[in-house]
């Protein structure tokens, strides 16, 4: 294994301590690489470096320039495709299907926003006579991004990619579980021509360095994804500084089936939607709402489909990895032992096969039926292939059931009835609602994020762009 070292100023720097954090293939269970584990002094380091690209060279660039060097970073990437692929496999566990759209995904991002990099126009404002009034959109500064192991290229490409876009500099604390695709793009940007500082990776653990970049006072914006317990905690560390955070923060997505719509279109997605990623998916379809006439039809099938799954290492590209952890298995293990004493009724599992290593962490897709509105199944983020399956009666009862829980990142529609489709849609408690098809297959250009406990902000699409400036008014007075 190579030294651990962070990614600071386009170079390899070795940790301010010397101290390193062990890589688990989630397949096996078995170490397959070392990080550096970052703190403070690391930290600091990193955002220096940012601090004088943002002043320095990156800061003075034109937009139409910092796009060029984007568009040669998303051509590098597709590039490296496979490389960057089998590296988020073996980080993530994720069936190597998964892991090469999560690499088309990133290259995407980069060709995105290098493209929109020119385009963050202002307006001139109607006002007094002898007035001129203008806006223009300027970068924060600094920016600091707390990226998570179960998207590590997506997410990352998602919120770096549109704040370098606005002309800001970055710091990234990637999560210590699954960092090394983004070690790998980061080596890329350099060679893409972006300047010395511009992009710094600090690897490390949450509490260390990942705290340290959120109350760190040279930083100006903040953009984290995860949990809502950590993200409340780097909200309060951040207003130390009042420094703005966009947060992404999960859900508990419902799909509401009702019983005219088209079954046939709607089973596969119903099941890639809590299958993806082995259901450690913020956006995860974890609740299918069926109307009573459709329940029992649509349950049958649910079940056929599920009972067929197969899990297993990334390197058989089946059609669900492991979970990232051992902890993050025996979180499921505790919400499927809650369902089995309170009675709630398995439907149907597939199946972990033989040649899967028993070291690592496996859990079967697991269809549950009946499972009552309050009970934790319904209401909490399971971060796991378990789907929840409940009947209702009318819209009404389906509103009330898509509306009751904490979370509002995303909804599924399915039916024929084009009135009740809007009905829904203005009435579902949700950043994105998706109508007789669910995630529009990631759809960079489509604004995310949540209500309640599911966060604040939106990222992909011109909204991220705008959330990484800031809007500055200029009046002229002229007689």
């Amino acid at each position: 294994m190579e030294e651990a070292k962070h990614f600071i100023g386009n170079k390899w720097v070795a940790p301010a301590v010397g101290e390193t954090i062990a890589v688990l293939d989630p397949s096996d269970g078995q170490v397959f690489a070392e990080l550096a584990r970052g703190n403070a002094a690391d930290i600091d380091r990193a955002v220096a470096a940012a601090r004088a690209a943002y002043e320095g060279s990156w800061g003075h660039m034109s937009a139409a320039e910092r796009g060029r060097i984007l568009a040669r970073l998303s051509m590098l990437i597709a590039a490296c495709h496979d490389e960057i692929a089998q590296l988020e496999a073996r980080d993530t566990g994720k069936p190597l299907k998964q892991a090469r759209a999560d690499a088309a995904g990133i290259a995407r991002y980069f060709e995105f926003y290098a493209g929109a990099a020119d385009k963050l126009h202002g307006e001139t404002l109607p006002y007094q006579t002898g007035y001129t009034v203008l806006t223009i959109r300027e970068p924060h500064g600094v920016t600091g991004h707390i990226v998570p192991w179960n998207y590590p290229l997506q997410i990352f490409g998602r919120s770096v990619a549109a704040a370098l876009a606005a002309g800001n500099a970055c710091v990234v604390k990637p999560a210590e579980d699954a960092c090394m695709s983004i070690l790998r793009v980061a080596e890329l940007a350099a060679e893409a021509g972006l300047p010395e500082g511009t992009l710094n990776i600090v690897t490390g653990y949450g509490h260390e360095a990942g705290a340290a970049l959120a109350r760190h006072p040279g930083i100006d914006h903040i953009s984290f994804t995860g949990s809502p317990a950590t993200g409340a905690a780097v909200v309060k560390m951040a207003a130390d500084n009042h420094v703005p955070v966009t947060l992404e923060l999960g859900g508990k997505s419902p799909q509401i089936v009702f019983a005219d719509a088209d079954f046939d279109a709607a089973l596969p997605v119903l099941v890639a939607a809590i299958v993806q990623n082995a259901g450690q998916t913020c956006s995860a379809g974890s609740r299918v709402l069926i109307e009573r006439d459709a329940y029992e039809p649509l349950l049958a099938r649910l079940s056929e489909a599920f009972s067929a799954l197969r899990v297993g290492p990334s390197r058989l590209d089946l059609d669900c990895g492991p979970l990232i952890n051992a902890k993050q298995q025996q979180r499921v293990w505790d919400f499927l032992s809650d369902a089995q004493h309170d009675g709630i009724p398995m439907a149907a599992q597939g199946e972990v096969v033989p040649e899967a290593p028993q070291a690592g962490f496996y859990q079967a897709p697991t269809l549950l039926r009946d499972v009552p509105p309050a009970h934790r199944l319904a209401r909490e983020e399971v971060f796991g292939p378990v789907l929840a399956a409940m009947p209702f009666e009318n819209e009404e009862e389906a509103l009330r059931l898509a509306n009751g829980t904490d979370y509002g990142l995303v909804a599924g529609i399915w039916t024929r009835d084009g009135s009740r489709q809007m009905r829904l849609a203005r009435r579902v408690r949700s950043g994105q609602v998706f109508i007789n098809n669910y995630g529009a297959g990631g759809g960079v250009e489509l604004p995310f994020g949540g209500v309640k406990h599911s966060g604040h902000g939106r990222e992909k699409g011109f909204e991220a762009l705008y959330g990484f400036t800031v809007l500055k008014t200029i009046a002229i007075k002229h007689g």
